[in-house]
């Protein structure tokens, strides 16, 4: 119950955060659609904080890195193998067509680099903060 609790509420600070700053700033949103984006998006990231926790510490536990840039790439690689998929049903749920979810995953990809190591990195200093251990081996 405490990783589904850190793992949850990690997320939806980190997404809620990084996501409305770029809703505001590179998207030019007026506050009030950052807001209701943001609440909108809220019960995606619970149903999907704590399945990427878990599915984090598996790939971790099956690559076991061994260094520091072995650690940013198993990151890049555990974030984009679960978040784009989510990411493209999401779309497709909403009614995008296929060349549009393209475009969408193909600029989102980018971010998802971006921001996955840092996450990561969040996501491990939560789980220490509220002593919460991974089943599979800590990244």
């Amino acid at each position: 119950m405490r990783l589904f609790l850190v793992d949850t509420l990690t997320a939806v600070v980190f997404f809620t955060c990084v996501a409305a700053l770029s809703e505001l700033f590179v998207a030019g949103m007026p506050p009030a659609a950052v807001l209701f984006t943001r609440l909108v998006m809220v019960p995606v990231i619970v149903c999907t904080g704590r399945p990427y926790g878990w599915w984090r510490d598996v790939v971790f536990a099956r690559v076991r890195p061994n260094s520091a840039l072995a650690s940013t790439l198993t990151d890049i690689a555990a974030f984009l193998a679960f978040q784009v998929p989510v990411y493209g049903l999401t779309l497709l749920a909403a009614g995008a067509s296929l060349a549009q979810i393209s475009a969408a995953l193909g600029a989102a990809a980018v971010l998802m680099v971006l921001l996955s190591r840092p996450y990561g990195l969040l996501l491990n200093a939560a789980r220490r903060l509220a002593g919460a251990r991974p089943g599979a081996a800590a990244p």
